[in-house]
């Protein structure tokens, strides 16, 4: 009995550390408006299973009012367990919408040999859910990309396309017709999955398709395990970083003007640095 109320309470405590951050970024980036009719992106996985958990908590007790609808694209992939992602849904009562396109032959098609599926699976998949948003009048599409993704993202970037761009918490789409929030932005990748195993989410594998994992990401991930063993929190500073820029003590001429700092200009940052040193 007293392991039984053990467990209850730590699952009730990852449940609220996970909402409390959820709804730190929903305040901090205004994810969520009242009225919103928010697009909450399920892929079968243990974080958009865990992000719609939240957003139904925060949709129970949020002083604004907003509402859910649960969507999934079914690719067509072999294997694919189409029965349960409907059944889950229509057991907690969530309104949802399966989408059927065979993108895996598509993918399949136009992938070359040894490569792997992810890069075009994902455009295809954008597309599709980008246009059920506006067809069903979302204003937000939810996506369940968490902290780890984020940093990872941060370090691909860096380390392989030679750019300091990360995954922001909101985003509008390239035609101006999408806006699009990541409510776990402020949470690890291991409390997601803590809160995914105490929930008992029915996982799929994303697996089906043959593909393997991006090993660039593979690296990247494997690093910041290495970091979190040697050094708890540098990963959390790494992502803190990415919201306090200095773009005087950067080198984009676009987000600063080094041509035009003078004299005047360069002893005010001087007093600048040592006021804040």
């Amino acid at each position: 009995m007293q392991d039984h109320r053990k467990a209850r309470y730590e699952k009730n405590k990852c449940h609220k550390r996970l909402r409390r951050l959820v709804g730190q970024a929903v305040d901090d980036f205004n994810l969520i408006e009242d009225g919103d009719k928010v697009m909450v992106c399920l892929s079968g996985g243990k974080d958009s299973y865990a992000m719609l958990d939240v957003l139904r908590s925060l949709q129970q007790h949020a002083p604004i009012d907003f509402e859910l609808v649960a969507v999934n694209l079914d690719q067509k992939q072999p294997g694919f367990p189409e029965h349960v992602l409907p059944a889950y849904l229509t057991a907690l009562g969530v309104p949802y919408d399966i989408l059927v396109e065979d993108t895996y032959s598509i993918v399949q098609r136009l992938t070359p040999e040894g490569k792997t599926t992810c890069p075009v699976c994902s455009r295809l998949r954008r597309g599709i859910l980008y246009r059920h948003a506006t067809e069903i009048s979302a204003t937000k599409i939810a996506l369940g990309h968490h902290m780890d993704d984020v940093v990872e993202t941060l370090f691909l970037n860096m380390f392989y396309g030679g750019r300091m761009k990360a995954m922001p918490p909101k985003l509008k789409s390239d035609d101006g017709s999408n806006l699009v929030i990541r409510p776990l932005y402020y949470c690890r990748e291991a409390l997601v999955a803590e809160w995914s195993a105490y929930a008992e989410h029915p996982i799929i594998p994303c697996n089906l398709c043959g593909s393997q994992e991006n090993l660039q990401r593979q690296a990247i991930k494997a690093m910041l395990t290495q970091w979190d063993e040697q050094q708890p929190g540098r990963v959390e500073n790494i992502a803190r970083s990415i919201a306090h820029l200095t773009p005087s003590h950067l080198a984009d001429h676009n987000l600063f003007d080094f041509q035009g700092l003078g004299a005047d200009e360069l002893q005010e940052e001087l007093i600048h640095i040592r006021q804040v040193t």
